[in-house]
């Protein structure tokens, strides 16, 4: 549970707060704009991910999103965690462990996924932008307290695809989240986004 909470809260007030003077930050940076449209027209999006931990595990499994505010990680066995956006909270649960937590959307980290519309020159400042190898890198952090850590979001180019991003805290713990096998536009199902775990009473809340 630990583990989960790295890509759901670290750094996780960067979506949830505005920062004003942001926005000429954000024009000035290369990409910035493709990126921001590329985002915006994403309906439904699936992709496996490969996760790496700051203690050096690696997990993976299947992302599904669909915008706006709807998104679920869910993991391969032998583990039983998942995490489910449905449009205005996050709930991740693992009945494994009996672990259970519900945030609001605009806490974690992965919410820029799923925000509606994505403004990167309100919400975020792009500190840096790199090109390199038909890659386009985005650092982002928030303007007002950018010593909370930083998002780092990656694209292919030619055509723009997402391939992951990276959260790294405060203290430099990173969390790494790669995308393989990218599939936009196809239906997904009501359900992927609903919390169809055991009963919340049963389980152990807040991640300890």
């Amino acid at each position: 549970m630990r583990i989960l909470l790295a890509i759901l809260l670290s750094f996780s007030s960067i979506f949830a707060v505005a920062s004003a003077g942001a926005q000429d930050m954000a024009q000035a940076q290369p990409g910035t704009a493709e990126v921001e449209r590329y985002i915006n027209s994403i309906r439904t999006l699936k992709a496996r991910f490969v996760q790496s931990n700051p203690n050096g595990s690696v997990v993976q499994g299947t992302l599904y999103v669909r915008r706006p505010g709807r998104m679920r990680f869910e993991y391969d066995a032998p583990s039983q965690l998942k995490v489910v956006a449905d449009g205005s909270q996050v709930t991740m649960w693992d009945p494994t462990t009996k672990d259970f937590g519900q945030w609001p959307i605009g806490w974690t980290a992965a919410s820029f996924l799923v925000k509606e519309p994505l403004s990167l020159s309100g919400d975020l400042q792009v500190e840096k932008s790199e090109r390199q190898d038909g890659m386009l890198q985005l650092t982002m952090i928030q303007a007002k307290k950018p010593q909370e850590g930083k998002v780092i979001v990656r694209l292919s180019e030619n055509p723009m695809t997402l391939r992951g991003w990276t959260i790294i805290d405060n203290r430099g713990n990173q969390v790494n989240v790669s995308l393989q096998d990218v599939q936009a536009g196809g239906q997904l199902a009501d359900s992927l986004f609903k919390f169809d775990g055991p009963d919340p009473s049963q389980m152990r809340r807040g991640g300890n």
